[in-house]
């Protein structure tokens, strides 16, 4: 009994890790972009705020007007004084009564959480000001050359280009693009493998090659997004008949769902972990059904 349960234990507990990882490893990772934001960028801006308010409010508001959680009183002052430190030195009634009004700010900020919320929705702003300024034609340009200038700093150059490449993967415009499915011989010859056409390959191995190469992403089954890249002549990869999504989905299910041909519902029965997929998010039911 005991050796039954940790068999099931073990079985349920996989298939719950698996479930539940990349749910809680995607919300970490969004939570770590969120704090890196917040702490970074939104802090900074609340900082420079209160800065801000400190020396331009008492230029443009009378000493009558501002508000009570702002105003020092000549009382204030001097009791702010007789409480300073000697070793600290003089200061100015005006140097004094900014750093009272500093400290009266600082309080009234966190009694009202939400003010730091405005630093969040600044940073948020000037990121996607960022993104349309940096996005057209021109300012791509100007950023470019930008970059080739920064990364020719030493130590910097080595890290910068593996970063973007992570960020361009997962951020970027041309997110893993597949542009078409081709077939090729791999892993030997006689062996004939489903693929997606990635781009042109390194042109140093062209010489090698003895032609043009192109790169090809190799899948696996039954999970599409691990496999292998691998690289052939442009000539060997024979271009497919058939969608990204066809392919995707033959992938998937081990070559149960071929695209353009009907699949006998036994096969289909005899394969529990094919019909777990079919009631996923991988497998669309309805598309397969068209198929």
């Amino acid at each position: 009994m005991a050796e039954s349960f940790g068999s099931d234990f073990k079985r349920f507990f996989g298939k719950g890790l698996a479930i539940l990882l990349p749910t809680a490893v995607t919300l970490w990772l969004l939570w770590q972009a969120l704090g890196f934001v917040y702490n970074n960028v939104a802090q900074p801006i609340n900082r420079a705020t209160r800065l801000t308010v400190i020396w331009v409010v008492p230029q443009v508001t009378s000493e009558e007007k501002l508000p009570s959680w702002f105003s020092v009183t000549n009382e204030e002052l001097a009791l702010a004084r007789a409480n300073r430190d000697v070793s600290q030195g003089r200061i100015s009634d005006s140097a004094l009564r900014r750093e009272i009004r500093t400290q009266y700010l600082s309080k009234f900020w966190n009694d009202h959480w939400y003010l730091n919320l405005s630093g969040f929705i600044v940073a948020i702003m000037l990121i996607y000001l960022s993104g349309v300024l940096l996005g057209n034609i021109v300012g791509r340009t100007i950023y470019a050359r930008l970059e080739r200038l920064i990364t020719q700093i030493p130590g910097f150059k080595q890290i910068y280009p593996h970063v973007k490449q992570v960020v361009d993967m997962i951020l970027g415009d041309k997110k893993m693009a597949f542009s078409k499915v081709v077939l090729v011989e791999y892993p030997r010859e006689g062996i004939w493998t489903v693929g997606f056409l990635t781009g042109n390959s390194m042109r140093q191995i062209d010489k090698s090659a003895g032609g043009t190469v192109v790169s090809v992403f190799v899948p696996t089954s039954p999970t599409p997004f691990t496999g292998f890249t691998i690289n052939v002549r442009k000539e060997q990869a024979i271009e497919m008949s058939m969608s990204v999504e066809e392919a995707l989905r033959f992938v998937i299910t081990a070559g149960v769902l071929a695209p353009g041909e009907d699949v006998d519902p036994s096969i289909i029965q005899s394969n529990p972990d094919l019909i777990a997929k079919l009631a996923s998010e991988e497998l669309d039911p309805d598309k397969a059904d068209k198929d």
